[in-house]
């Protein structure tokens, strides 16, 4: 399977640097519209309602992944909550439960983004833009909030959606939360509305399914109460898509039913049509987008032998073609950046702008077999 960088999504992408683009608003410059609803739980102006939210001992805030404007108002809330005095935690979906050293390192300081970036597999295990997130993260570590990942390793949920809970191999079972309680109609319901969108839904596959589901919000909610028990005195925010906050159904319920603490939830909407009865407020920012970020056009090989991304492909005005590479090539160098695999291809370009050129040092077999070291400059695109 290819990996693409610079073919598909934004979020497929790192960004760019360079070159003239204005740097991202800050969240406090987020203004926050109603979209014309009577009810009182749509927020028209987030500072009026964080007295009420800090009253809480648990905020989840719920969002769409690739939308920068819902992540701003997440932030908002992390600074307006610690303005008000709360000793903040910060729990998220984003980041997986192995890697808790990487992000205690970073917060504290010991490591850089980087390093952190590598060790903790984000772009390997979340792939969507680390700029979205990366104002939250940055916060966390200028004020050292810590920050916890919340998610189960993706090789769990991966392996329950193939085989099911009842496969799993006795080593793999003790990875399980201790209760995975499926008794909520409700829940079970919306989650065949969702199930039901995708391709060949069957219902053995929607057991699969459901099952991967209730994994991700128990082995969510089951670190976050680990986390508070043992810190009575902090807040936690819980950062999580919204379809593991809205009606309180995924990780709230699982959450409070494991502590018994006070909790509300904020909703941050889309395209979507809004029910008041999603959460208890309601938020409807403007767009706010990310500056473009500097593209390759290569697709690359899922496994690149451990020297370096092999190229697979090519997208339509694809810079790194234009400049001489081909498929089969194994980068191994972008700028100063040393190659080893996809995250570092992600770094490298983590700070850089269509238009600005950069060397690319590839490895390329030779007709005699041996390996051939090559250079290009390559205008992101």
């Amino acid at each position: 399977m290819a990996v693409s960088l610079g073919l598909l999504s934004a979020a497929a992408l790192p960004e760019a640097g360079g070159p003239a683009a204005a740097p991202p608003p800050p969240a406090d410059s987020l203004p926050i519209e109603t979209p014309g609803t009577p009810d009182g739980r749509v927020v028209t102006d987030l500072e009026q309602v964080l007295d009420a939210i800090a009253q809480h001992r648990v905020v989840f805030v719920g969002e769409n992944h690739d939308r920068y404007a819902d992540h701003l108002n997440q932030l908002k809330v992390i600074e307006g909550l610690r303005r008000r005095g709360k000793d903040l935690a910060i729990g998220v979906e984003f980041f997986q439960q192995p890697y808790q050293a990487a992000l205690d390192d970073y917060i504290a300081g010991a490591i850089e983004e980087p390093e952190f970036l590598r060790r903790s597999q984000y772009f390997d295990r979340w792939r969507f833009d680390y700029r979205l997130y990366r104002p939250i993260l940055r916060y966390a570590r200028e004020h050292r909030i810590p920050v916890i990942a919340l998610n189960l390793e993706s090789e769990l949920t991966r392996r329950v959606g193939e085989v099911g809970i009842a496969g799993l191999t006795e080593a793999e079972r003790g990875r399980l939360p201790e209760r995975i309680d499926r008794s909520d109609p409700a829940y079970e319901a919306r989650i065949k509305g969702v199930f039901a969108q995708h391709p060949g839904a069957d219902k053995k596959s929607f057991e699969h399914f459901i099952e991967v589901q209730l994994l991700w919000d128990e082995g969510m909610a089951e670190r976050a109460a680990v986390y508070l028990r043992a810190h009575p005195d902090r807040t936690l925010v819980v950062l999580a898509g919204g379809g593991h906050v809205e009606y309180g159904q995924g990780i709230p319920q699982r959450l409070l039913r494991r502590v018994k603490v006070t909790s509300t939830t904020l909703l941050n909407v889309g395209d979507q049509e809004l029910d008041p009865a999603a959460a208890d407020y309601l938020l409807d920012p403007q767009p706010v987008e990310l500056p473009p970020g500097g593209l390759l056009g290569v697709q690359l090989a899922e496994r690149g032998e451990g020297r370096g991304a092999q190229v697979q492909g090519f997208g339509a005005g694809s810079g790194a073609k234009a400049a001489g590479l081909q498929e089969g090539d194994f980068i191994v160098r972008i700028g100063e950046q040393p190659v080893e695999g996809y995250a570092d291809i992600r770094i490298a370009l983590l700070d850089r702008r269509p238009g600005e050129r950069l060397p690319v040092e590839v490895r390329r077999k030779g007709g005699g077999g041996e390996d051939k070291r090559l250079s290009f400059e390559v205008e992101l695109h």
